[in-house]
């Protein structure tokens, strides 16, 4: 039955308010970011003469290209352990019977619901004695507590809607559990991992707490903690039109990678939603 005329008018209405009310803070960030000196306090919803210098000071005055590769590395290592561990759990509490297996996936996904500031000093310490302060590894390994569990439950509501029949016939075959994983359930599983990856990439890209606990040269800094450092050429010179080009800047991969795997990020986030 076809929706009235009304109907679809105040639906459309609903989904530009909503459209505007999600795009104008970016919107307003970039606008910010042509913007400079007295400029940034006047309500300009185009700049009269953009200032891109902002975005060349951000590279110029500080080492945000040295930031932004291990934002790149910390957030893709993470992806990736992230990935290869959680495929194999899924397998194991998807697939596997054993005692308490659903407590233990109650427990992987609790463990995510511990604010960071509780374990913030026991990372710490584990982090300084292997020898990680200020590297981007410890980075990468401290975020595994936010992005391994929900990777554990996207890939297992996922693996366990694959027919039990393609493993059957795999092990006939003489196939073994690894080779059941990685050669039948891989390829068949690219929405839920590029759900899970994008959105564990996320996560480690926009951390900041832990980037600035654990880091303290450019060394190992990433992209949120350089931005919170950026300061004026001058202690009168506000910097808001640089940060927020470093904003935009440090935007623009997120986005990119949300609008390439959007098909597969609904198709992985609609996993074992519908049940024949």
């Amino acid at each position: 039955m076809r929706a009235s005329l009304p109907h679809r008018a105040l639906f459309g209405l609903a989904a530009a308010a909503l459209l505007l009310f999600l795009l104008f803070p970016v919107y307003w960030a970039v606008v910010t970011s042509l913007k400079s000196g007295s400029a940034l306090f006047a309500v300009d919803y185009l700049p009269p003469r953009p200032v891109w210098g902002n975005y060349v000071a951000v590279f110029a005055e500080q080492a945000f290209g040295r930031n932004i590769v291990n934002s790149v590395i910390v957030a893709s290592t993470t992806v990736a352990v992230a990935l290869a561990l959680g495929l194999f759990a899924a397998y194991a509490l998807s697939r596997v019977t054993f005692r308490g297996r659903r407590l233990l996936l109650y427990c992987i996904l609790g463990v995510s619901m511990f604010p960071q500031i509780a374990v913030l000093t026991g990372m710490f310490e584990l982090i300084n004695r292997l020898g990680l302060y200020d590297r981007p590894l410890g980075l990468s390994l401290s975020y595994l507590i936010f992005t391994l569990p929900f990777t554990v439950w996207v890939l297992t509501a996922f693996m366990r809607e694959l027919p039990v029949e393609l493993e059957d016939a795999a092990r006939v075959d003489g196939a073994g559990p690894f080779t059941v994983v990685v050669r039948i359930f891989l390829p068949l599983m690219g929405p839920a991992l590029a759900t899970s990856g994008l959105l564990a990439f996320i996560v480690a890209w926009n951390e900041f707490l832990f980037a600035l606990t654990f880091t303290l040269t450019n060394r190992g800094r990433t992209v949120p903690v350089a931005i919170a450092l950026i300061s004026g050429a001058s202690e009168h010179e506000l910097p808001w039109g640089r940060i927020m080009a470093a904003s935009v800047i440090v935007t623009l991969p997120l986005v990119i990678l949300a609008l390439a795997c959007q098909r597969r990020i609904v198709a992985g986030l609609t996993a074992g939603s519908v049940r024949g």
